[in-house]
């Protein structure tokens, strides 16, 4: 009896102590494929997002992520330190003038 009531607490307890996810979209200026594939890496291998996916047509990335390990300023942080545009803050011009030239600014 006292294995079973283990058994059922250790089932339990992931669900009941995981943590709560959320969600944000920022829209973005990526204009290509190279774009898409650079900010959804760099995203996806941020602490604390579990998954991050950019429609080109929009330009819009979606994230999930956890609330606990990461929030949206970061996120935001994390695009516009790799050269593109995050809402209304602006890209770092560095990192912007490092992209390749298709992916900078009027570059398609």
């Amino acid at each position: 009896m006292k294995n079973l009531l283990l058994f059922i607490l250790l089932l339990v307890s992931p669900a009941f102590f995981a943590q709560k996810q959320a969600g944000v979209s920022i829209q973005t200026n990526a204009q290509c494929g190279d774009c898409k594939e650079r900010i959804e890496t760099e995203l996806n291998q941020t602490k604390g997002v579990i998954y991050a996916e950019l429609n080109l047509e929009t330009k819009v990335v979606e994230i999930k992520f956890r609330p606990g390990k990461v929030n949206p300023e970061a996120l935001h942080k994390v695009i516009t330190s790799i050269g593109y545009n995050a809402d209304d803050q602006k890209a770092d011009p560095r990192a912007q003038k490092a992209l390749p030239l298709c992916c900078q600014p009027g570059g398609h």
